[in-house]
């Protein structure tokens, strides 16, 4: 069994990445946190082979894609497949966090299971 804690904060200060895979042990998957700071102009990028969804933890970030530009707010989400040009810029006055999760090859269907069924299944449907 494996598992680890930790912050943006203990990952680094200012603008820039918080390499959270490397920092956590994470293997299945890669992600990082961006900090842009106000106004910044992200580069127009894409991947070979890893589909990248982004989560705007902080701020307002724009999202540059097929010719579409749009804002996205504090819980806004983006996809782009691995080879779909993209850039990502701060839109706003203050510093935009980013979670960026980035992986390949799909979903691994659900093989998720509750350690303990009479106790944690109600609190499971709990939630829906």
């Amino acid at each position: 069994m494996s598992y680890e804690f930790g912050s943006l904060d203990e990952l680094g200060e200012g603008p820039g990445f918080r390499k959270i895979r490397k920092a956590l042990g994470v293997e299945a998957f890669g992600v990082n946190a961006v900090v842009y700071p106000p106004h910044y102009e992200g580069p127009e990028h894409y991947h070979d082979t890893q589909d990248e969804l982004y989560f705007v933890h902080r701020g307002r970030i724009r999202v540059d894609v097929d010719g579409e530009s749009r804002e996205l707010g504090e819980g806004g989400l983006f996809h782009a497949s691995s080879t779909t040009p993209r850039r990502i810029s701060n839109a706003g006055d203050e510093d935009a966090v980013v979670f960026v999760v980035g992986g390949k090859n799909g979903y691994v269907e659900r093989d998720g299971h509750l350690v303990n069924p009479d106790v944690d299944l109600p609190r499971r449907q709990g939630l829906g």
